[in-house]
């Protein structure tokens, strides 16, 4: 199981390989949400995501002798096992939704990687995945259901326990783009460990809400649909079976926003901070923004989780005429 230890290791692998990407505020989001809004912005991270830290820590963390690896994503956790991949001399194979942005399959076959593309209304991409690995011997990187890559994510709460103590804070929500739970876990174990008076809370679209509603009745809920979210990057079935324990041990309440919000928040952070979001990465902040009487405090925390938008998907959001301050 993932613990504070295993994540101080990973920190250490991805050092020198990984950014570390700035916590960042602008005076007029935070007249919006009429609190501080400290946005964690993973968007700057290698490839586009936080996914690059789960893929480095659990590709450095295999055994010698593997010599390729497959993984299963919509997008962002397969650009960043291709490039992990890729920097380590190793092959990789990536089944994606045939419906995932052109962007992502284009960039993760430009890392190097070979895609697999699959229908995810009617077919098991674990199986698939599974399958593949078992057929081919390539080492298996789960997208969050992985105590390594867990880990890796869990670097990103190490940065902000350390750059929230240097803006003076010490007691905030920190809400967290959440689709499996890899990244939402990592961040809350670690802020567990160095910075307990910052609470996690996961950030989803309506529809998608699985791990809200898994919260809330203490079991793992499923999604009743397996697409039709803008958010693509956090569209998953249900929370992960490692991730969800300590979600519900850890977490507070979850954070939900619809899909316009999500492209309110895609705009705003480039008019206001100068960062590409997608939908799926800006629904921590949609919340932060949106949700102000969820959440209690003069200051949140919110990861921008990734910036792989469509270009088409982005001039959309950027178009939108009823933005607060537009």
């Amino acid at each position: 199981m993932t613990d504070i230890a295993l994540i101080e290791a990973a920190a250490a692998r991805l050092h020198g390989h990984a950014r570390e990407t700035p916590l960042l505020n602008a005076p007029l989001l935070d007249r919006i949400a009429g609190r501080r809004i400290l946005v964690k912005a993973e968007c700057l991270q290698l490839t586009g995501s936080f996914k690059f830290r789960g893929a480095w820590s659990a590709i450095t963390a295999l055994p010698e002798g593997v010599q390729g690896v497959l993984a299963y994503s919509s997008g962002n956790h397969a650009q960043g096992v291709a490039l992990a991949a890729a920097r380590r001399g190793l092959s990789a194979v990536i089944v994606m939704p045939a419906d995932a942005p052109a962007v992502k399959i284009a960039n993760t076959r430009a890392y190097g990687a070979e895609v697999v593309t699959y229908d995810r209304a009617t077919e098991d991409r674990d199986a698939i995945g599974s399958a593949i690995a078992a057929e081919r011997g390539l080492a298996l990187v789960k997208p969050y259901d992985d105590a390594q890559v867990i880990a890796g994510q869990g670097t990103t709460g190490l940065e902000i326990a350390r750059q929230a103590a240097a803006a003076g804070v010490d007691r905030a929500d920190v809400l967290v783009c959440c689709g499996g739970g890899g990244l939402t876990s990592g961040i809350a174990l670690a802020l567990e460990a160095r910075a307990p008076g910052l609470r996690v809370r996961p950030a989803e679209p309506a529809g998608f809400d699985d791990t809200a509603r898994s919260l809330a009745s203490g079991q793992r809920e499923r999604n009743a649909a397996a697409s039709g979210s803008i958010c693509d990057a956090i569209v998953t079935p249900s929370p992960g079976e490692l991730t969800f324990p300590i979600l519900k041990r850890l977490c507070g309440p979850g954070l939900v926003v619809s899909d316009d919000e999500a492209l309110a928040a895609v705009a705003l952070a480039f008019r206001h901070l100068r960062i590409v979001a997608e939908p799926g990465g800006a629904v921590a902040l949609a919340a932060a923004l949106f949700r102000g009487d969820q959440i209690a405090g003069d200051t949140v925390i919110c990861t921008v989780s990734g910036g792989n938008v469509d270009p088409e998907t982005f001039a959309e959001a950027l178009r939108r005429p009823d933005l607060p301050l537009s």
